[in-house]
């Protein structure tokens, strides 16, 4: 048991919260791979370990252990060497949920080449610019006919582009990647010398969503999968042998998070439902079918999921529900609880690092709250002036200590962009520039991001506090609070509102949110308007664009 974990933390059962913040380490080597060090360990140790579970809408279903996961993944890095692909190069996958990201992204941690997961919305623009920015040698898409013609046109934009491979079929132009792989040896020995990483080498690459300007690469080096111990271990709790799922596509850090480091460092399976698309009610009933022990997914989906009978699913198997990705408003959690007999636990973080703030094990969740800090990463409020601020002051969100200790995990810089690397991590703090306040029992409350905190007639209003107010309502799935002009007051609360089935936009409606938020908060944190959607704009990442909305309703940043 916990074979992997105890080679990199000393101790792996802790009493208390206190006890694990205090005493959590993790080591890391001068050279750690997580193709060698993890996938190929458990393979040598444990043949038969099963790795990864993946099915699809078409009915498909394929079981991988770590044997076969390092087989295919030597044999995919044989293949990515004779195309020129070595250490420091660069390749993009877009892959959506395939099974074949899994044995890509350990092929070229073998080799120490540097992968930039993709999303499959992204334009020809967005690939040329990702391309660009990062040096892009190889592209490997899914065969999908929006992507491949994208990504085809955006050749023409970027020259660095030598290679494009396709997964799940076959396309003109493309190398195939089953055919490509196929006749290569299963094995490959690990480099050495000038050949081989350390711990310090730039592993992933994940770009931003680009809501305040172009998206910047945000770089992890080889040590990174050893910080989403925290995340994997202790926050999701993924049990060894046991179905783990977390809700996301290979293209966003969540995938990171949830669908492979921390996960295979515990020895946890995972199981991946490649969805064509989110129906509630096929995920409820694949949690149901597969029996899962661990469950994940952003605050959205749940809410989702409970417009439908939960109460029709069985979902006792699942030990922990996670969520993560946008605040999880505390009436989901009072509902879900109310229907499985769990909570959600909440986690916090950003695609710059690991879970930063969740519900840990011995950390009563609490409706509202994004839980605690996690060890390492000396997580403080802090104002304008780095100073720390008093329970029940808003403060934003910083890791600090940067310089005594970097901790694993968090990014280590923007790619080929020395100033904004240091502007974000070149100091004592690196500030995510999200605010949050702190209660006397330690539980961390999220208010907002920095710029979406509005500021009328005096006061400070976090667009979340007012959002959970009217998530509360039956009426509300979900909505986004943001500022709109007024010829009297300068700027007031708007909420822009998706309502749940069976509700009409009207004026008594309208009235009956109004005084819903007025008796559930502050009554001056009341929506003086009230606008109706059937969607909310939102990034490619699935995160709500407030700015976009402000900037719609004439407010000027």
């Amino acid at each position: 048991m916990d074979y992997i974990l105890s080679k990199y933390c000393p101790r792996i059962e802790f009493d208390s919260y206190e006890d694990f913040y205090e005493n959590f380490r993790i080591n890391v080597p001068e050279a750690f791979n997580f193709g060698f060090d993890v996938v190929d360990e458990w393979a040598r140790v444990e043949p038969d370990k099963r790795a990864l579970l993946w099915c699809n809408d078409a009915g498909e279903e394929r079981t991988f252990t770590f044997t076969d996961i390092s087989r295919l993944s030597n044999k995919a890095a044989n293949a990515f060497a004779k195309l020129g692909v070595g250490k420091g190069d660069v390749v993009m996958c877009i892959l959506r949920r395939r099974w074949e990201y899994w044995v890509v992204a350990a092929a070229l941690c073998k080799l120490g080449a540097t992968v930039i997961p993709a999303s499959l919305q992204l334009t020809r623009k967005d690939i040329a610019y990702r391309a660009n920015s990062a040096g892009v040698k190889a592209l490997v898409c899914v065969n999908d006919a929006y992507v491949c013609g994208e990504a085809e046109a955006a050749r023409a934009d970027a020259p660095s582009i030598e290679h494009t491979i396709v997964a799940a079929g076959k396309r003109g132009g493309w190398l195939n990647f089953d055919e490509l792989i196929e006749p290569e040896s299963e094995v490959f020995e690990r480099p050495t010398g000038e050949a081989g990483v350390t711990s310090k080498d730039i592993m992933l690459i994940y770009f931003t969503s680009g809501t305040t300007g172009n998206p910047k690469a945000v770089c992890h080096n080889f040590a990174h999968p050893l910080g989403h111990i925290i995340t994997a271990k202790y926050w999701q709790q993924v049990r060894e042998n046991k179905l783990h799922m977390s809700v996301t596509d290979s293209g966003w850090a969540k995938f990171g998070w949830g669908k492979i480091y921390g996960q295979w460092i515990a020895g946890a399976t995972i199981f991946c439902y490649d969805m064509d698309k989110f129906v509630p009610t096929k995920l409820l009933q694949k949690i149901q079918d597969y029996e899962l022990t661990t469950f994940c997914a952003p605050p959205t989906m749940y809410r989702f999921m409970l417009q439908e009978d939960v109460s029709a699913y069985d979902l006792s198997s699942v030990e922990n529900f996670a969520t993560a990705g946008e605040p999880l408003n505390a009436e989901v959690t009072i509902q879900w609880e109310r229907l499985t007999g769990k909570k959600i636990r909440e986690g916090f973080g950003q695609t710059e690092g690991p879970v930063l703030l969740a519900t840990f094990p011995w950390v009563e969740p609490r409706p509202g709250s994004m839980g605690k800090p996690s060890p390492l990463l000396n997580i403080k409020l802090l104002d304008d002036d780095g100073v720390p601020v008093e329970d029940g002051e808003e403060g934003a969100i910083c890791v600090t200590g940067l310089k005594e200790a970097y901790p694993p995990g968090l990014f280590v810089g923007y790619y080929r962009d020395e100033e904004h690397t240091r502007e974000a991590v070149g100091g004592a703090y690196y500030n995510l520039h999200d605010m949050a306040w702190r209660d006397s029992d330690g539980y961390c409350f999220f208010v907002g991001r920095n710029d979406d905190v509005i500021k009328c007639s005096g006061y400070r209003i976090g667009p979340f506090e007012v959002e959970s107010a009217l998530v509360a309502h039956p009426a509300v799935v979900e909505c986004a609070v943001t500022a709109a002009p007024d010829p009297i007051r300068g700027k007031v609360v708007k909420a822009t509102v998706v309502l749940a089935k069976g509700y009409e936009p009207t004026e008594e409606l309208t009235r009956e949110l109004q005084n819903h938020v007025k008796h559930t908060t502050a009554p001056y944190k009341y929506p003086r308007i009230v606008e109706y959607v059937d969607e909310l704009p939102k990034t490619i990442g699935g995160k709500i664009k407030r700015k976009l909305i402000r900037q719609t309703d004439g407010i000027k940043e």
